[in-house]
C-alpha cells in the first residue's frame, strides 16, 4: 500500500550521550519549519546527557557541506548534524539542492571520519514539510538519535597508537 509518507523510523535504542559533543548548522530558509526540527534535535541531545549543542546558521541548505567542513576542520565535534527544509517550486531545483547537498555531506564525513547527520528534507509540497517537522512526527528526534548512535560507534572504533 503506497502512503504519502513514511511512518517508519529506525528501531529505536537508549542512548549515553554523556560528554559527546555536537555541532547542529541550520540553514534560515523555511526557518519556522527548521526552528522546529532543531529544537527537538536538541532537546533528544541533551535528554540523553550530551553538551548543550553548538549551533550555527547559514542562509540556506547549499551552504550547509561548507560549514560542516569548517567546523570539523577547527572543532571536535564527536558529530555534525545540518537541517534544512527544500520544497520544490516551479522548477526542479530542489532535487538540485538535495542531491549535491547529500553528496557533499557524505564525501566530508568519510574522509573526515566524522559522523555528519544529513537533516535535510526535501519534499514536494509545504504540507509535507510541515507533516515531518510538526509535533506528531519530527525527523529532527531522528537526526539527533542517529548522531548519537554513530558519534559512539566513532568512538567505540577510534584507532590508537599503541
Amino acid at each position: 500500500m503506497w502512503r504519502s509518507m513514511s511512518l517508519d523510523t529506525p528501531s529505536h535504542l537508549e542512548f549515553n550521550g554523556s560528554g559527546l559533543r555536537f555541532a547542529v548548522i541550520a540553514a534560515r530558509f523555511n526557518e519556522t519549519l527548521v526552528d522546529s526540527l532543531v529544537d527537538h534535535t536538541c532537546q533528544t541531545l541533551e535528554a540523553a546527557g550530551a553538551v548543550t549543542p553548538v549551533i550555527e546558521r547559514v542562509p540556506g541548505s547549499a551552504e550547509l557541506p561548507y560549514a560542516a567542513s569548517a567546523l570539523i576542520e577547527h572543532s571536535n565535534f564527536d558529530a555534525v548534524i545540518v537541517i534544512g527544509v527544500v520544497i520544490a517550486g516551479d522548477t526542479n531545483h530542489h532535487n538540485l539542492i538535495g542531491d549535491s547537498t547529500a553528496i557533499a555531506l557524505q564525501e566530508l564525513s568519510i574522509r573526515k571520519q566524522v559522523p555528519v547527520i544529513n537533516g535535510v528534507l526535501v519534499v514536494n509540497t509545504l504540507a509535507q514539510a510541515e507533516a515531518r517537522a510538526g509535533e506528531e512526527i519530527n525527523r529532527g528526534k531522528e537526526f539527533a538519535l542517529s548522531a548519537l548512535e554513530m558519534a559512539l560507534f566513532k568512538n567505540k572504533w577510534k584507532t590508537t597508537n599503541q
